[in-house]
């Protein structure tokens, strides 16, 4: 009996791996990524100067194109780092940015929903470079800082499925090619 449960089950196995095996060589093809980033000292506050590479899947294209409002949010925090205590978060900040396409106008529009500021585009990839560019983010006054103790700075960009319209959210949930969410890019941060 487990000879003919093996013989089973090997085939079913390879099919599925050669099924995905496509779908895990493109999901690099997609994703947005933290190059850079770091805190520098202007005046008495630290603020922050990042860029992202952002590069979309064709269905976050084609969702773009029809109308679909895509949402990304990028995350920062410093913490402190400490020996015998959880580490102590000193600041949070989030940034949310909405890219949409207007067929009428043929433009993409840029909002930073976090200052208001709106910004409008011709082309695709000269609206996500403006994305791609964060700078003079007032993250931590100089003063909330100890010398000599260890801090750590972390970037993450997410990408907010939850703000796609209701038909698309379950896709996005199990389909890769909606996964457009960095990983943390943490640093330390000398004082």
């Amino acid at each position: 009996m487990p000879v003919s449960v093996s013989n089973k089950v090997f085939p079913f196995c390879f099919v599925v791996l050669v099924w995905l095996l496509p779908i895990a060589a493109s999901a690099d093809a997609f994703a947005v990524t933290v190059k850079r980033a770091e805190l520098n000292l202007q005046g008495d506050s630290y603020v922050l100067s990042a860029d992202i590479d952002y590069q979309l899947s064709p269905r976050a294209k084609k969702a773009l194109q029809n109308g679909v409002s895509l949402f990304w949010v990028v995350q920062l925090k410093v913490w402190q780092q400490r020996d015998y205590f959880w580490d102590k978060r000193l600041v949070y900040k989030e940034v949310r940015y909405r890219i949409q396409y207007h067929a009428l106008l043929n433009m993409y529009r840029v909002r930073n929903e976090s200052s208001g500021a709106v910004d409008n585009f011709s082309t695709l990839p000269a609206a996500l470079d403006l994305m791609s560019t964060v700078r003079d983010i007032h993250v931590i006054d100089r003063a909330g800082l100890v010398a000599g103790e260890a801090y750590l700075a972390g970037v993450k960009v997410r990408f907010d499925r939850d703000a796609l319209p209701l038909p698309l959210r379950p896709a996005a949930y199990v389909n890769p090619q909606w996964y457009l969410s960095s990983d943390w890019y943490v640093w330390s941060l000398k004082n």
